[in-house]
C-alpha cells in the first residue's frame, strides 16, 4: 500500500506544487487584518445587549402601574352597570312592599327580588374588595376634584358652596378619582 510513484523531497510531486501554491495563498488571506468594521461590532453587541437589559428593567418597573391602570379602566367602565343596580336596589327597596303583594300569589316576584339583592351584593363587594369607594357629597362643601357642578340651588338652608343635591355618584379608587360626583351647590337667595 504504498505509492507507487516515490518522489524524493527534491523532485515536487504532480499537482503538488498547486497544493503548496493555493495554501500559499490562503495564508496570507487568514492571517490578514480584519476589516475596519469588526472591532465595532463587538461595541454594538455590547451597547445591544445593555439597551436589552435597560429594556428588561423598565418593563418589570412599570408592569405594577400597568395593572393598575387597566384596572382603573375596566372598574370606570363598570361603573354605569353599577348605578343601574344601585338604582334598582333603592327601587326595590322603596317599593317591595308593594311588589309582594301584587306577586303574592307567586314566587317571582320574591325570586326576581332575591336574584337582584344577591347581583347588587356581589357587585359591592367586587368594589370593595378593589377599592372603590363611594365619595359622599350631601351636606359637604364643593371640593372640585371630587365634584363636577351641574348648577346651583337658591337656598338660605345651607351656606353657599355646599352641596345640596347627587345627580350621580362619584367614586374613587385608592385615593384618586375614578369618576367625579355631578352635583348641585348652594346658592345664597337674591333679593
Amino acid at each position: 500500500m504504498s505509492n507507487p510513484k516515490k518522489t524524493s523531497p527534491k523532485e515536487p510531486a504532480e499537482g503538488s506544487e498547486s497544493l503548496e501554491a493555493s495554501e500559499a495563498a490562503a495564508a496570507p488571506e487568514a492571517a490578514a487584518p480584519a476589516p475596519a468594521d469588526a472591532p465595532d461590532y463587538y461595541g454594538q453587541l455590547l451597547r445591544l445587549k445593555a439597551e436589552f437589559e435597560n429594556y428588561r428593567k423598565r418593563v418589570d418597573r412599570d408592569k405594577p402601574q400597568w395593572e393598575r391602570h387597566g384596572r382603573e379602566q375596566l372598574l370606570a367602565r363598570m361603573l354605569p352597570l353599577y348605578d343601574v343596580l344601585v338604582s334598582a336596589h333603592e327601587q326595590v327597596v322603596r317599593h317591595g312592599a308593594e311588589l309582594e303583594k301584587v306577586g303574592a300569589d307567586s314566587g317571582d316576584v320574591r325570586g326576581l327580588v332575591q336574584g337582584l339583592e344577591l347581583i347588587f351584593k356581589e357587585f359591592t363587594k367586587l368594589f370593595e374588595a378593589e377599592g372603590v369607594a363611594r365619595i359622599e357629597s350631601v351636606g359637604r362643601p364643593y371640593d372640585f376634584n371630587l365634584h363636577e357642578v351641574l348648577g346651583q340651588v337658591e337656598t338660605d338652608e345651607h351656606p353657599e358652596g355646599t352641596v345640596v343635591e347627587e345627580l350621580q355618584r362619584g367614586y374613587t379608587l385608592g385615593g384618586k378619582v375614578l369618576r367625579a360626583a355631578r352635583v348641585r351647590t348652594a346658592k345664597g337667595k337674591t333679593a
